[in-house]
């Protein structure tokens, strides 16, 4: 009876060194990959800085305060929106993911000039992909061609003629020499057999300012997204010549596309989303991916990009990461090709 007892108490003490073990791995498991078992992180309970390296008024800009908007309801927490326009994104961009805490209170808002591009066209870049973690793809725009109002050319068919004959006259603008117009010139003037080299860039500090520089003949051209042209197009400012995608914009449905002008494979686009320093837990990464999925599902939210001008156009971490990949090498090929490689 003894012996028998003994026994019991042995094997009923295996159990449990088992059960305990299994709990732990459990346990560990669920913080590891983030699974429902797991404890939710109290975040956030502050403020939260929503950084914008480009002036205000241009698409990265309104989309940034769409998202504040949204969000400071959702989450029940002020959002600010600060901008810090210079050195094509890049100051904003060293301020959001070099100098800020990896907390989760300070985010980037990003679009290609500050990220895919900047490192495409630098071959020591101060910011790099990997020191962003990329929360979400937000809102995507149609590249367009704008020039003066009362500018000679009225088709970007005779446009392209010209600058063909004349590419030392072309004068246009870029938030820097590695940025979102930058690619679409170079693309552009590769494609009629231009030398890019031979164009002259004029600096701004976004597409409201590049605007501004086209209407007031400062410069000859300013290539951003239909939203951001709107409405200078629409006082009568400047004129657009086409638009870059495979159908017309519904904004300006009389604006032919590139391809209608004969400029076939011209495919530099524009998006915006969210980044983070690279050492941000990837539990405050999830939460604002969850937060940002279930807004782009939100008709007020769609509403208020459609006033903005610009398309939702939602992607997850994992599949922003793997575009600005796949976006990166492109941008390098096409740099490298034209010289905007520094």
């Amino acid at each position: 009876m003894k012996k028998l007892f003994m026994l019991s108490l042995t094997l009923l003490m295996l159990v449990g060194i088992i059960l305990s073990g299994c709990s732990t791995k459990t346990e560990t498991t669920n913080k590891e990959t983030g699974d429902k078992g797991s404890k939710d992180i109290n975040y956030p309970t502050r403020q939260i800085e929503l950084v914008v390296p480009f002036g205000a008024g241009g698409g990265v800009d309104l989309a940034a305060r769409s998202v504040a908007d949204y969000l400071s309801k959702e989450w029940g927490q002020p959002i600010v929106v600060t901008n810090k326009p210079g050195g094509g994104g890049i100051i904003g961009a060293q301020y959001a993911l070099k100098e800020a805490k990896p907390d989760g209170y300070t985010v980037l808002v990003n679009n290609n000039s500050s990220t895919t591009m900047y490192e495409a066209g630098n071959s020591n870049p101060t910011i790099k992909i990997s020191d962003n973690k990329f929360v979400a793809r937000i809102a995507a725009g149609t590249t367009a061609y704008a020039v003066k109002t009362d500018a000679k050319w009225n088709s970007f068919k005779d446009f392209s003629k010209w600058v063909k004959a004349n590419p030392n006259k072309l004068t246009w603008t870029s938030v820097g020499p590695a940025g979102f117009s930058a690619f679409a010139v170079a693309q552009w003037l590769q494609s009629i057999g231009v030398d890019y080299s031979k164009t002259r860039i004029v600096s701004s500090e976004g597409a409201a300012d590049s605007a501004a520089k086209v209407a007031g003949g400062h410069v000859v051209l300013s290539v951003h997204t239909v939203g951001e042209f709107a409405p200078l197009v629409e006082a009568g400012k400047i004129k657009l010549l086409a638009v870059q995608s495979s159908e017309r914009n519904p904004i300006f449905p009389n604006v032919p596309t590139t391809k209608e002008e004969g400029l076939d494979g011209l495919t530099v686009n524009w998006w915006t989303g969210l980044s983070l320093p690279a050492d941000t837990p990837d539990e405050i990464v999830k939460k604002w991916d969850k937060a940002i999925s279930k807004m782009e599902k939100d008709k007020e939210f769609i509403k208020h990009l459609e006033k903005i001008k610009l398309e939702p156009a939602y992607l997850n971490s994992a599949g922003f990461s793997k575009s600005i990949q796949n976006e990166t090498e492109t941008y390098k090929k096409l740099a490298k090709e034209t010289g905007i490689r520094k």
